[in-house]
């Protein structure tokens, strides 16, 4: 079961990374598709470039995870990990500037 959980931030690490390495690219191919000035045979050459990238260098195909659980939902951005490892390290006082509310 670990190996799992450690397998899927593994396969979200490398798409971040591809995301991050094409993201020029992606930009660039997509600027020139949007173009009405351009001729629709350059635009049909940008596509297929398109098309040729990676399918995991798209950022669309990156998921936030919990990087202690491996959990897909219920993830704080700011804190990479999602709301019941939160609750836990925040009741144990293991994060740094965060209190559990009380009025």
């Amino acid at each position: 079961m670990e190996t799992r959980r450690e397998n899927r931030n593994i396969h979200d690490n490398q798409r971040r990374e591809l995301a991050a390495k094409y993201e020029l690219k992606h930009k660039l191919f997509k600027a020139f598709l949007r173009d009405p000035a351009l001729p629709a045979e350059a635009r049909e050459q940008m596509q297929l470039k398109l098309a040729k990238l990676p399918r995991n260098s798209s950022f669309t195909r990156i998921r936030n995870r919990c990087i202690f659980t491996g959990r897909p939902r219920g993830v704080y951005q700011l804190f990479r990990m999602s709301r019941i490892v939160f609750r836990e390290l925040a009741s144990r006082g293991a994060l740094n500037g965060i209190k559990k509310a009380s009025w």
